[in-house]
């Protein structure tokens, strides 16, 4: 699975964006707090990466923090929520305001965003809570490149965000990655 890339920005076409890593140029679709935050084509840019493998084709969705990756992912376990519905959940509001719309419960503040209707916002409400306050700190806490492949290792082996990002969060610091991935998987496998 891609975790991330980091390559030459070549081109950016909302809500898409062509990455250059070595001659490969791959398409990435990102939500618009990303879009807006990405350097100028030329310029050597990193994403977080969510990668989708579904019958009709493989899809990568960028985004510029690991806050939107994990909301992003949060959105996709929703029935009925899929990629297009996500993103724009993201684009049209920070991830920080969706755990405070989720927190209070507010779906006036959903339904503003376009594509989302009063039922579905009403549904993400009750879907979501509990989950973006408890766990997006501890998403957001992961610096390293390191601890974030450890944390894509964990969660290409079945582990839950929550999981992986506890185990994560106890590795100590500068951990190589091999050596990460097995401190992980022993701490989970006392649970």
């Amino acid at each position: 699975m891609i975790g991330r890339l980091s390559g030459t920005l070549l081109s950016k076409n909302p809500p898409q964006v062509l990455i250059d890593i070595g001659g490969i140029g791959y398409e990435v679709d990102v939500p618009m707090s990303t879009f807006y935050h990405l350097p100028a084509t030329g310029e050597k840019a990193t994403l977080l990466i969510h990668h989708a493998v579904r019958e009709d084709g493989h899809f990568l969705y960028g985004f510029g923090s690991e806050g939107e990756r994990f909301a992003f992912r949060q959105l996709l376990k929703i029935s009925g929520v899929g990629a297009r519905t996500a993103l724009s959940v993201l684009s049209g509001m920070s991830v920080d305001d969706l755990a405070d719309a989720v927190a209070r419960q507010e779906s006036g503040r959903l339904v503003k965003v376009p594509g989302i209707g009063k039922k579905t916002a009403e549904r993400l409400l009750l879907e979501l809570k509990g989950k973006l306050a408890e766990a997006l700190p501890h998403a957001i806490s992961i610096a390293s490149d390191a601890s974030h492949d450890i944390l894509n290792a964990l969660l290409a082996l079945g582990y839950n965000d929550r999981e992986a990002a506890g185990a994560v969060k106890l590795l100590p610091a500068g951990v190589a990655t091999a050596d990460g991935i097995r401190l992980a998987l022993k701490q989970l496998s006392r649970l």
